[in-house]
């Protein structure tokens, strides 16, 4: 195709025409990098910076030459916020009114962002930047997650020009699922490996390329951290240094984080703690026990923030060391609010609560030298998350402040002069998107988005709000902040919306929405509540869907290969992920492996799970072997008489019985050659999915080292048949667990 735009001249012969290359764009290099920082499940006293005990001096220093955000707010939920951070737009408007893969079969919950929409690095990529996402992505529905793809809702196909990370809500900081723009990697098996350094790893030597290769020219970088969504896991020296810090309990603990907050200029004098959210106890009426528990989960946690600010640390000293700090726009905050999923006691091992397995105290406490380590999965109880979200209430999945503030935190050390104030005008992460462009000197198309920039607030403490008007919705639970006023109801599933008890804030006298003020101003109230159904209609927020995930799951056409009853797989072929539904061992199944051994042939044919939990077919000192493990006990089932040399067929089944127990027969040809009962089985046995041929990277058996290998050619084929149809609540339990 000719070049439309050439302005030379084009003749028989180059002695008879006149070259042309366009001019370089003025002032490109004036345009700023940005680097955007998504923490996951962080409450909004959690940053130093923002009245915590915790030690995070990176964030601390972008907040001290820049400006903290007091009234910011995202969606209770990572998968919404990640898409209006990327769109600039409502999150029902796109497509993503809950989580990735929930496709409810309506235009507001189609579980990925509408094709259609725009999303910032793909616009930024039009402008000359180059774009990175190093971390979690959350944007591609679960069925969607294999190493076949299909692509459409990655990274790349978004507008990123590279991808390291994880595309599922969460993943093991030790053995993480990753992938690489388009196709799998395993992650290093170097001793002391850990995703947030992983990631950091990535983040620099991608902006050091760019510095070296593409000089003068700007980039986008989206770090987001799997910090700090469970499982907590971090090295034992960073969980040491908090166990005094936080023995005062949560109580004592939210009185603190106000009092420096106060001090800070953060929040206004008359703040105060709301009530303790309901189920939450005070910290005197735990026992000893439970306080041994609760302290070290929460010290845990925090040295999981200490350690990933610690790699943000990296990435900022590299962009100081390019010389390319100063002209970087920078902006921290978190996906939502922090979050309850550790119950009313936390665990040393959420595998037991994502996978619906009770543990007792005594069971914690035997395993509590294993805290945030990799057999170490941790979670904090629901009290140190009300901490976290200090001084407000609920949690993440509400749209009461506790679910719905996050710290902002924005530095840009050419542009912005004001260094270490406070900004306290309403703002969205709907709004950060058309701020990155203003910055970019990008302007985009009239209503391309329903946020507007807040980079008038970068120079002037008293510049306007963006807007006058946000709603919030999830699960029902539905919120509209107007003009300094918030009304706020909190939905009951099943519950008729029209008798929902709607609260009322004076959000300007009211930092923390204390006093509900919904008797004596009825009429303001009723005003809200009509504007929120106006709001609702414009941004495609109907039809209200309180359905419960199961249902969700049952009414939609099947998808993913967890709806499969069978399955063949093949000892050459990817990682089978976590995200297919496949690994665990909660329903009946049948596993036959067509082998061709030769004498002395050993070694792993089928392995799910790691060494948190998880199960391994194995052939070793000639007898066919199959270990179960969860929550760490351990099943061994040895096979009475040796595998043969030469083709065969040998396996596994399942059968569940009542009470959750399961029992397990081996088979070799058409003989059952052992037997074993498991106590209790799980759909949820770790973060790790399935190999086939090997035990990789974190094995879950301890009577073999290593991958332990079949050897190349012995496996001809493993095919899985479930004698159950899928449990539509225990994918719904997973789903819902992690989330």
């Amino acid at each position: 195709m000719a070049d439309s735009q050439f302005k030379g001249r084009i003749g028989r012969t180059v002695e008879d025409s006149v070259p042309w290359w366009p001019a370089p764009t003025d002032g490109r290099q004036r345009r700023p990098n940005v680097l955007v920082v998504v923490f996951d499940d962080t409450g909004w006293s959690d940053f130093g910076c923002f009245g915590s005990e915790i030690a995070t001096p990176t964030i601390d220093r972008l907040a001290a030459q820049g400006l903290r955000y007091t009234n910011f707010h995202v969606t209770p939920l990572c998968s919404p916020t990640r898409a209006c951070l990327l769109t600039g737009r409502n999150h029902h408007a796109v497509g993503m009114r809950f989580l990735a893969d929930v496709d409810t079969g309506f235009p507001n919950a189609r579980g990925r962002v509408d094709p259609e929409a725009a999303q910032l690095p793909a616009l930024l990529a039009r402008e000359g930047y180059t774009c990175f996402l190093v971390g979690k992505w959350h944007l591609t529905p679960r069925h969607e997650i294999t190493p076949a793809g299909p692509f459409e809702n990655w990274p790349l196909s978004r507008g990123f020009h590279k991808f390291y990370g994880f595309l599922d809500g969460c993943t093991d900081q030790y053995c993480p699922e990753l992938y690489q723009d388009n196709h799998q990697v395993t992650p290093p098996s170097r001793a002391g490996y850990h995703l947030s350094e992983d990631l950091a790893d990535h983040a620099i030597r991608y902006i050091t390329d760019h510095a070296v290769y593409r000089r003068g020219e700007p980039f986008y970088l989206q770090l987001a951290f799997g910090a700090q969504h469970a499982p907590f896991q971090v090295p034992r020296s960073y969980v040491e240094k908090y166990l005094d810090v936080f023995a005062k309990g949560w109580d004592e603990t939210r009185t603190d984080r106000l009092d420096r907050q106060r001090a800070m200029g953060l929040v206004p004098p008359s703040t105060r703690l709301t009530p303790r959210n309901p189920g939450v106890r005070p910290w005197a009426q735990l026992n000893a026990e439970e306080r041994l528990l609760a302290v070290n989960v929460q010290a845990t946690y925090a040295g999981f923030l200490e350690h990933a600010d610690e790699q943000l640390g990296r990435v900022v000293s590299q962009l100081e060391r390019l010389g390319a700090l100063e002209d970087t726009l920078v902006m921290v905050f978190a996906d939502n609010g922090a979050s309850r999923e550790g119950g009313p006691l936390g665990t040393v091992n959420v595998n037991g609560i994502y996978g619906g397995v009770a543990q007792d105290i005594r069971d914690e406490l035997a395993h509590l030298h294993k805290v945030g380590g990799p057999d170490g999965p941790a979670h904090y109880p629901e009290g140190w998350a009300m901490a976290g979200n200090t001084p407000f209430r609920r949690y993440k999945q509400f749209v009461d402040l506790g679910g719905v503030r996050s710290p902002l935190v924005v530095s840009w050390p050419r542009a912005i002069a004001s260094r270490g104030q406070v900004r306290r005008q309403f703002a969205h992460v709907i709004d950060l998107a058309p701020t990155i462009l203003e910055a970019a000197g990008v302007v985009p198309a009239d209503g391309s988005f329903d946020g507007r920039s807040i980079a008038a607030t970068f120079h002037a403490a008293d510049a306007a709000a963006p807007r006058d008007t946000q709603y919030f919705e999830m699960l029902g639970h539905r919120a509209i902040w107007h003009r300094g006023w918030r009304a706020v109801t909190e939905h009951t599933v099943g519950a008729a919306y029209e008798d929902d008890v709607w609260r009322l804030y004076d959000t300007s006298a009211d930092f923390s929405e204390c006093d509900d003020l919904a008797d004596r101003y009825p009429e303001r109230l009723k005003e809200l509540k009509e504007l929120w159904w106006r709001e609702a209609t414009a941004h495609g927020v109907l039809p209200l869907d309180d359905r419960p995930l199961v249902e969700l799951l049952a009414f939609r056409a099947p998808l993913g290969l967890w709806t499969q009853s069978s399955l063949t797989v093949f000892a050459d072929q990817g990682h089978v992920p976590f995200a297919t539904g496949l690994t665990g061992t909660r329903r009946s199944m049948r596993v036959r492996a067509r082998l061709k051994r030769r004498a002395g042939d050993e070694g792993v044919i089928l392995s799910s799970g790691n060494v948190q939990g998880g199960y391994s077919l194995y052939v070793q000192d000639g007898r066919l072997k199959f270990e179960h493990l969860l929550l760490y006990r351990r099943q061994l089932c040895v096979g009475e008489s040796r595998v043969p040399e030469g083709e065969c067929v040998v396996g596994f089944t399942i059968t569940h019985e009542a009470g959750g127990s399961a029992m397990v027969e081996l088979f070799c040809d058409a003989d059952v050659v052992g037997r074993t009962r498991l106590p209790f089985t799980s759909g949820h046995l770790s973060f790790w999915g399935m190999d086939v041929g090997r035990d990789a990277l974190s094995p879950v058996s301890e009577h073999y080292t290593g991958e332990f290998a079949f050897p190349e050619g012995g496996i001809l084929d493993v095919t899985i048949d479930f004698l159950e149809d899928v449990s539509l609540e225990d994918m719904s339990d997973t789903v819902l667990g992690t989330e």
